[in-house]
């Protein structure tokens, strides 16, 4: 391995130490925030709308982080400003002894990491230029969820252990919160310009946004419209009892499991064979809904190990593809636009999808098999053979 090489791979996998202990905080609290808020007296439309709204501000502000991003060059300072946002409003719902306050602070978590987000991936970009881009995101995403898989089980044995106590739990996370802070200020130190691990290459893209990266966004925008939050699912699984309250988290956790090591596969498998992969993972994904809002207990553990599939997919892949199709000075808007979009359409499938939760679970599944496989055929389409040409050819620059 050269140096360069392995600069850039200590750096993606400094990273991928940030993303474990920020996922451990802020992962674990959305394991258990559908039902802390089921506690607190809110309805079914309310988890929706609110898991939605939080996911809209959470992608769509991304479109300004990272033009800021890109504009000023500035990755560290936004990111770290993120961060802290994202990660300090955890433990504060401890404090929260009404809904609406607790609704506030999951805003303000979802804010922070749209503000980090764009500036994290484009330095993380940089970095996976010089492992490939599938393995690079795959890897940090692998990294990713093996907090978030361990964060729930932790939450799920301080609920046990305290009682069903959710303000103690909550107050926990301050320690994951704390020590991804310090890793983030010590990367940030060690590599004060991570733009120049990017391999420098004249690709087939060198400015502005192709029309392949437009087509992209439309076929994705259906996989989110049809994804469920985890907040209703766990709403679901309290209100019709499917599971007692301690044994959400952990149903969370393995849903992270799923998506971390389906992450790292795919990731590689993108490397070789391209976009395929997608395709494949997001036929397979379509099938949670009715496993998770129709099923009994082993039903919906299937389910949510195929929704960690789906979700593994996104967070690895996807952004793989954008990577693959922008040139650097482009990637940080390039996210925030891709990011904005998936967002708004996540937000809007959440609060239909609240809604239909509290008229028929029926027509929910409905809803999601269906949006789900339109984003399937669109991929097959409009991400063509063309399309797989294209990065394949990419791919081989790396390699």
């Amino acid at each position: 391995m050269d140096i360069n090489k392995k600069k850039a791979t200590t750096f993606v996998i400094l990273l991928g130490c940030i993303s474990l202990f920020a996922d451990m905080t802020y992962e674990s609290a959305r394991s258990i925030n559908g039902q802390y808020l089921e506690v607190l007296g809110t309805s079914g439309t309310t988890v929706g709308w609110v898991a939605g709204l939080g996911e809209l501000l959470g992608y769509g502000l991304r479109i300004v982080s990272g033009y800021f991003a890109d504009k000023t060059k500035k990755y560290w300072l936004i990111a770290i400003s993120g961060y802290i946002i994202n990660l300090l409003s955890v433990p504060l719902l401890a404090l929260a002894g009404y809904w609406q306050l607790a609704v506030v602070l999951m805003i303000l978590e979802r804010i922070g990491k749209a503000l980090r987000t764009p500036s994290r991936d484009a330095m993380l970009s940089f970095g996976a230029s010089q492992m490939g881009s599938g393995w690079g995101f795959g890897l940090h995403e692998a990294m990713d969820q093996t907090g978030a898989t361990v964060g729930p089980l932790l939450i799920a044995l301080a609920l046990y252990a305290h009682n069903n106590n959710y303000k103690i739990a909550y107050a926990f996370l301050a320690i994951p919160a704390i020590i991804a802070i310090t890793i983030l200020l010590v990367a940030s130190s060690l590599y004060p310009n991570p733009s120049n691990l990017e391999i420098k290459n004249t690709s087939l893209v060198t400015k502005g946004y192709p029309k392949l990266f437009w087509l992209y966004i439309l076929s994705t925008v259906f996989i989110a419209l049809g994804y469920a939050d985890f907040p209703l699912m766990a709403y679901h699984f309290k209100s019709h009892s499917i599971m007692n309250d301690e044994t959400i988290p952990i149903f969370y956790a393995i849903a992270m499991a799923a998506e971390g090591l389906v992450a790292l596969l795919l990731g590689k498998l993108f490397d070789k064979l391209g976009i395929t992969v997608l395709i494949v993972a997001s036929f397979i994904a379509f099938f949670f809904a009715p496993l998770v809002f129709r099923g009994n207990f082993f039903m919906a553990l299937i389910g949510v190990i195929i929704w960690g599939i789906g979700m593994g997919a996104q967070e690895s892949v996807m952004k793989a593809i954008v990577a693959e199709m922008l040139p650097a000075q482009n990637r940080g808007k390039g996210f925030g636009l891709f990011n904005t979009a998936f967002g708004t359409f996540w937000f809007t499938g959440s609060f239909i999808m609240g809604r239909l939760y509290d008229i028929s679970i029926n027509r929910l599944i409905l809803f999601s098999v269906i949006t789900q496989l339109i984003a399937v055929i669109l991929l097959v389409f409009l991400i063509d053979g063309k399309a797989l040409k294209i990065l394949k050819v990419k791919q081989n620059i790396h390699t």
